[in-house]
């Protein structure tokens, strides 16, 4: 191409030797190769700039594999068919085993602590990176349908304010029920879609919330929400309510109800004794709710057997409960709000019970007054209840609280006078407000500070005992430490 005295030098300095008899081809040629060589040199330095870069080892953490539904295998399986294996060299065989394993109930009371059993002991590890925010579904937690709870039963409230004959001087529409039951549905189709999220891609973080002992309880919230919403339909939809949908509602309280109550009779791991909790009051509340929507249709028999079942059971629970929390802990300052729970049971089995006998006679009021003296025990103590930040927790304000006014609200309509009426309006006032308040709280802890779900370390002990706590180390690939010094180039 090149005669023989043709001398071609190209540097990346723009230093070049043509020489002067060279045809204009071969200077075009050249110009290429210069202009070519100049590019492969900017593209090795900024690649190795790159290398210099911090890494994020996120991309590449497999550790949330494990508690994906299969445990990641059936992923691993279709790229090992597509020949495509995933590396695992990012965590161990370990790692593996103590994220599929399903801890013990001694497990949950050795590695956690906190009447809640939320907060990790110092001596113990985590199978979840501890310096990192998790998957959004990861840190999403049952206990999340308490906010369900807490719209769903203003539904309720203000149907029971607009059909009461002693608050008709109120003149309420029925439309604002109808405005809220919308409302409750709309939140929790969100919440329920959520979590079923959870369940569909991390079925195994859901099996851990399952065995938790406090964790359970929450299980029956989303049930008892679906129970309000039939209790609070406007009046003309109400009445074509058919009976199968109660015993569909209550089939799922039932099992529930035979799994939690065995294990507090039979003794074992898992008796009462040692995993009561204020979350305990939800097992006992799915009951009494049922009773109060099957008289509401006419039944009989169902609604009685599920308030006996709900009566036993909250005796047992009050007691103990009453006596000590059996971790002989006091609640920290941001769970003081579930000593509302204590009011909860009391004040639905009273309307329950004035549904099926068909009077706010003796033995509605006797709960009635339980739950009255408990509410005034609880409201007299204010700074009990201020100075701690917000969380889910403080959505334990809002049904006990709605229901001990609607029970007012049926209490006034047996025994109408100035102090009821005035009673039936404070409590639905109040219950109205902290509802309203709440909700607002949410959404900006939620959307705005971004901070309502922090990471849920419930769900991400260890199997085993561990004797340090868990370190993440990086490791630098030796690929990448040989593009971390800047190439030079060639003189």
């Amino acid at each position: 191409m090149y005669g023989d005295n043709t001398v071609i030098d190209i540097g990346i300095n723009d230093q070049k030797t043509i020489p002067e008899n060279g045809d204009s081809s071969n200077t075009t040629t050249i110009k290429h190769l210069r202009n070519f060589s100049r590019r492969m040199c900017a593209s090795v330095s900024s690649a190795s700039r790159f290398s210099m870069l911090p890494r994020f080892e996120s991309f590449n953490d497999t550790r949330y594999d494990n508690f994906k539904t299969w445990s990641g295998k059936l992923e691993r399986q279709i790229s090992n068919f597509r020949g495509k294996p995933i590396e695992l060299s990012s965590i161990s065989d370990s790692q593996e085993t103590e994220a599929e394993s399903l801890p013990a109930l001694d497990r949950y009371l050795d590695a956690l602590e906190g009447p809640e059993l939320d907060t990790l002991r110092a001596s113990e590890k985590l199978v979840l990176p501890e310096d990192k925010t998790w998957p959004f579904l990861l840190r999403f937690p049952i206990s999340s349908f308490g906010m369900c709870l807490g719209v769903g039963s203003q539904a309720m409230l203000w149907k029971a304010l607009a059909l009461s004959p002693t608050m008709s001087f109120m003149n309420i529409s029925l439309t604002i029920n109808l405005v809220l039951w919308c409302i409750a549905i709309g939140v929790f189709s969100l919440v329920a879609s959520l979590y079923l999220l959870k369940v569909i891609f991390y079925f195994e973080a859901v099996k851990r919330e399952y065995y938790h002992p406090v964790r359970i309880n929450f299980f029956f919230a989303p049930w008892i929400a679906c129970l309000f919403f039939a209790i609070g339909l406007p009046p003309h939809v109400a009445k074509n309510i058919p009976h199968i949908s109660w015993y569909v509602l209550m089939a799922p309280i039932l099992s529930l109800d035979l799994k939690i109550y065995g294990q507090w009779m039979l003794g074992g791991e898992r008796k009462l004794s040692k995993v009561a909790n204020p979350s305990n009051h939800l097992a006992v509340v799915g009951n009494f709710v049922g009773s109060l929507l099957g008289a509401s249709l006419g039944l009989k028999e169902g609604p009685i057997f599920f308030f006996a079942v709900g009566l036993a059971h909250y005796s047992v629970l009050f007691v103990t409960l009453y006596q000590r929390l059996p971790t002989n802990e006091t609640l920290t300052k941001e769970l003081h709000p579930v000593f509302f729970l204590f009011i909860a049971a009391p004040s639905v089995a009273c309307t329950a019970w004035a549904k099926i006998s068909g009077e706010f006679g003796i033995g509605a009021r006797i709960p009635y007054f339980i739950a009255m003296f408990l509410y005034s025990s609880l409201a007299v103590r204010v700074n009990f209840f201020r100075g701690f930040r917000f969380s889910l927790a403080w959505w334990a304000y809002t049904f006990p609280m709605t229901g001990a006014a609607i029970a007012t609200i049926r209490y006034a309509d047996q025994v109408n006078n100035l102090n009821s009426k005035a009673l039936a309006l404070t409590l639905s006032i109040i219950s109205t407000f902290i509802v309203s308040i709440l909700l607002i709280y949410t959404i900006l802890h939620a959307f705005v500070f971004k901070n309502l779900f922090p990471n849920d370390i419930a769900i991400a002990i260890s199997h085993k005992k561990s004797n340090s706590k868990n370190k993440l180390q990086r490791s630098t690939s030796p690929d990448l430490e040989s593009c971390e010094s800047p190439v030079k180039p060639a003189q």
